[in-house]
């Protein structure tokens, strides 16, 4: 049995109503402080699902929720029913399960947030209303706090958008086994992390847009008496609308278990401010030393000053960073497992430049991680920082290189140096990898040099997490560059000491904390057979309107994967096998007299329309696709490989037989 759309939506609407007018959020809470207090002792142990509906169904409150439901239900049947007015908030499924489905452990501390809806996004003020089944603009919340991760469900555009969740997260701190105490008001005072939200904006055709990124310092709940406290969060745009604002959320934080003695006002304002005043003068004393080294670097030779050697870089808000605080020891765990994976994963996310009202050249804007990779694109710059994290993170030794590639473009690359010194470059935005060997300018005229691969053409500088390193050879020229990094005649290195003190973890509250990479929520099979069937049907209704029949060939269109499989291992690992098995079966499968042909194409996206209409502008896939003849069967396989953060390699292979006519 099951209700039509309208209907399910309707009974939702009367649920959330009524669990609303019983204060079920209130009930619950009580009967968790309760039995969280009957468990207090030396023997404490962990509260699971199973005691808390048990505790729950003991006092009766499930019994009574649902008699007031279905009472009110059999009233709405009758017609005596009204709708609930629209100031009432409404109780998402996550905020239901979000005090259920967690497992809370009595000697830890949590914080629950709370967003309970959001105003004045202008931008939408004209957006219309969302129509049952259509396909509409949305907003997705993102949130990272102390190595976890949440994001909320996609709600439509609006100028008052509807982001009602809650998520919550544990609190501690990062010490050997600190992580299972309860964490004391003191404690908490310390944890200077924010809890950082990134507002995503998706429009109909699947792109991406970074509406707002924005720390929140969470700690003014520890003043509250009753462990909770309300706040409105004003989002600033980014890049270039970084000074205006983008909407307003009203937000919710409140502590659990509650504390049992607070903190002053006084006594949080006065840490924030303290920490303020220790970031300002850690980054000034910075900044004077990096003037300082600069004009040492420019008395090395006048040139210098003309090549590409960059200190500092914008984030999205807008803030300059020293560019060793972009790159971070980011290990993987089991979600990547080589360092050639890790470039492939970095190559799916898109390249797209900064946006920017206007002409007047390039906006640069370097993202934080978690913007990102949420946005799922990004600039060079991005990509790079991002590439060199993870290869740290695999124990190799890299740098992201800043300089230019063809015709003077400013570009970034990483290298990684062997212990044998050899020097490789790895391009983030294709995964290629090139070896560096350096050209002899004096050597003789006939003497055998080595031909340079690579698209790149001059090297300023090179950084990671812990070195900056300005090239003040006498050229900056890639291919004569000598990249001996420990040579000081040949790179000109900031100390140590110095970067440490503002890019080290920790170093500075500025400095935003290190995301870790989250599996992907999609299954491979079932989103490569749900593709595959959109796009039969794209073809087949194409086809018809040319007048033409479609017969599908299934045998052939199986045959097509291992050709797909063997395109992405190729990508990945630079390793080509399986085409040979491939073309046996295609012979085999072909019949005398018959012609195949076959078409590859590869996106990052899942949009069936979209990919369509790109393939149908080659000459190649058009004339598979319009194939008419004697005996034409058709085929076409979809093959997604995915990777972390529901990053996709998406294959299609479209293919043709048909009776050759002399």
């Amino acid at each position: 049995m099951s209700l039509r759309l309208e209907k399910a939506s309707e009974l939702k609407q009367i649920i959330h109503n009524h669990l609303i007018k019983m204060d079920i959020h209130g009930k619950i809470r009580e009967v968790l402080s309760e039995t969280m207090g009957e468990d207090q002792g030396p023997a404490h142990r962990v509260l699971s699902e199973a005691d808390f509906l048990h505790a729950l169904q003991r006092r009766g409150i499930i019994d009574d929720a649902m008699k007031d439901i279905l009472s009110s239900q059999v009233q709405h049947t009758h017609g005596q029913a009204s709708s609930p007015p629209k100031s009432v908030p409404l109780l998402t499924d996550k905020q239901n399960i979000q005090l259920t489905k967690t497992n809370i452990d009595m000697c830890r501390r949590y914080l629950y947030l709370q967003v309970l809806g959001g105003k004045a996004f202008l931008e939408h003020l004209q957006e219309p209303e969302p129509l049952p089944g259509h396909v509409c603009s949305t907003f997705t919340l993102f949130l990272h706090f102390k190595n976890q991760r949440f994001h909320s469900k996609p709600v439509p555009c609006a100028c008052e958008p509807d982001l009602q969740e809650g998520f919550l997260f544990h609190i501690h701190t990062d010490g050997a086994g600190e992580s299972n105490k309860m964490a004391d008001a003191t404690t908490m005072l310390s944890i200077c992390d924010p809890i950082h939200l990134v507002l995503i904006k998706t429009d109909t055709s699947s792109e991406t847009t970074l509406v707002s990124s924005y720390f929140l310092d969470w700690r003014t709940v520890l003043s509250s008496p009753s462990g909770k406290t309300s706040l409105a969060v004003e989002l600033m745009g980014v890049g270039s609308e970084c000074k205006l604002p983008a909407g307003v959320l009203t937000v919710s934080l409140e502590l659990y278990p509650p504390l049992t003695a607070t903190l002053s006002p006084d006594i949080i304002s006065t840490q924030q401010s303290l920490e303020r005043q220790r970031t300002a003068e850690k980054e000034r004393v910075f900044l004077v030393y990096a003037k300082q080294w600069w004009r040492e670097f420019l008395e090395i030779r006048s040139s210098n000053e003309s090549k590409m050697v960059k200190i500092f870089a914008q984030d999205e808000n807008g803030i300059n960073r020293p560019v060793c605080s972009y790159v971070r020891v980011l290990r993987a765990n089991r979600l990547l497992e080589s360092p050639r994976q890790a470039a492939r994963f970095v190559s799916l996310l898109a390249h797209e430049k900064a946006p920017i009202v206007g002409g007047g050249g390039k906006h640069e804007q370097w993202c934080t991680l978690l913007a990102f990779l949420c946005r799922g694109k990004g600039d060079c710059e991005d990509h790079s920082t991002l590439l060199c994290s993870l290869l740290l993170g695999f124990g190799l030794d890299a740098y992201v290189c800043v300089g230019t590639k063809a015709k003077g473009t400013p570009h970034t690359w990483v290298l990684t140096r062997g212990t044998d010194g050899s020097i490789t470059f790895w391009e983030s935005l294709t995964a290629r990898r090139y070896l560096h060997q350096t050209i002899d300018p004096d050597a003789p005229p006939l003497a055998s040099q080595p031909k340079p691969l690579y698209p790149y053409r001059t090297v300023g500088c090179v950084f990671n997490h812990q070195r900056f390193l300005a090239n003040c050879q006498p050229t900056d020229s890639v291919e004569l560059c000598v990249f001996d990094l420990q040579n000081l005649s040949r790179w000109k290195a900031m100390s140590e000491e110095a970067l440490k003190s503002v890019c080290d973890s920790g170093a500075v509250s500025s400095l935003p904390p290190l995301p870790p990479l989250m599996s992907s929520s999609l299954d491979d099979s079932t989103a490569s057979n749900q593709l595959e069937l959109e796009l039969r049907y794209l073809i087949s209704e194409h086809r018809k309107d040319l007048n033409f029949t479609t017969v599908w060939d299934d045998d052939l269109c199986y045959l097509l994967s291992s050709a797909l499989s063997a395109y992405e291992m190729e990508r990945c690992h630079g390793l080509s096998c399986g085409n040979e098995e491939f073309q046996d079966a295609v012979r085999r499968a072909v019949p005398d007299g018959h012609t195949f042909k076959g078409f590859p194409i590869h996106f990052l996206h899942r949009n069936a329309r979209r990919a369509f209409a790109t393939c149908l502008k080659s000459p190649f896939c058009e004339e598979i696709v319009c194939c008419r003849g004697d005996h034409v069967r058709l085929a076409v396989r979809v093959r997604i490989f995915i990777y972390p953060e529901n990053v996709c390699a998406v294959w299609f292979m479209f293919a043709c037989k048909y009776r050759s006519v002399l």
